[in-house]
């Protein structure tokens, strides 16, 4: 049975110095415990560009609570920052996934100027399962324009270690690595999460929906340096878009981990900040100089 809840969103200051949150704000009618967003504004915030968190988790399990330092980290750099929940595998589908996603970005651009946010200079990123979110978003405009929306109010892009730009290439790689390794399927894998439909994986994929002059924003994709699927997936994808003439820069990260990319971002001495923020910077700039 769904669970529904009402929940009036709170604002509170956060322990992040210089930030005011507001928590559990419904995106979408009637409120849902998983249809909720959080907003981190700095004190007086008035057009700031926007970051759109999509946390990750397999699409079974996380929070927009699981956050660690980016709000901070943004937020000292003039950003206003969202974090946004989603239903979950198996309770809903992939498609329902993504089209909660973008009824969350619809509730920013109409709501986020009240937080002091510019909902026309907007970046979505995600990790793991909330890269291949984001990643989708950007490059698949049929979401964004059943809320009204078009690619236009999305700035850039950044993909955090996902394994799934090319569903088709990850469920063939994963299919072949137990069989050299003498595993059976697991029972819930890629194959069945993206509907266990050859047609569903393309579908669901980021490369199967970049093409030139469609308006997709440029993208970084950041990626453990040892991890041989979240490698492969951010070089197929940067090829794809870059054939298309979309600028995509891939960034290994040595000697780390799949959950330390997610828990050290926005850490000044992590080796991924630095890139995140010149693309971040760069970014902006160019957004700000056409308004």
């Amino acid at each position: 049975m769904t669970r529904l809840i009402a929940i009036v969103a709170v604002s509170v200051t956060s322990a992040a110095q210089g930030l005011q949150v507001v928590r559990d704000i419904p995106y979408a009618p009637p409120a849902h415990e998983r249809q909720m967003l959080d907003v981190y504004a700095p004190e007086k915030a008035r057009n700031l560009p926007v970051v759109f968190w999509i946390h990750g988790g397999g699409w079974t399990a996380g929070s927009k609570n699981d956050v660690h330092h980016k709000p901070q980290a943004f937020g000292d750099k003039g950003f206003v920052f969202v974090s946004t929940n989603y239903r979950f595998l198996p309770a809903v589908d992939m498609y329902t996934i993504v089209r909660d996603v973008a009824k969350s970005i619809r509730w920013v651009h109409d709501n986020i100027a009240k937080h002091g946010g510019d909902p026309t200079r907007v970046l979505l990123m995600g990790w793991s399962a909330g890269g291949q979110l984001a990643a989708l978003l950007c490059t698949d405009d049929r979401y964004l324009k059943a809320e009204g929306l078009s690619l236009s109010i999305v700035k850039g892009c950044v993909a955090v270690d996902g394994d799934t730009y090319d569903v088709p290439l990850i469920v063939e790689t994963g299919a072949a690595q137990r069989k050299a390794r003498g595993q059976p399927d697991p029972t819930f894998g890629h194959d069945r999460k993206f509907g266990g439909d050859p047609a569903k994986h393309r579908d669901l994929s980021a490369v199967t929906h970049v093409a030139p002059k469609k308006g997709i924003s440029p993208f970084l994709l950041l990626h453990v340096a040892e991890n041989p699927n979240t490698t492969a997936q951010a070089q197929r994808l940067a090829s794809v878009l870059t054939t298309a003439g979309i600028p995509a820069r891939v960034f290994g990260v040595s000697q780390t981990t799949h959950a330390q990319i997610d828990a050290n971002l926005g850490v000044p001495d992590y080796p991924a900040t630095p890139p995140l923020f010149e693309f971040v910077d760069g970014i902006i700039k160019k957004a700000t100089s056409k308004q």
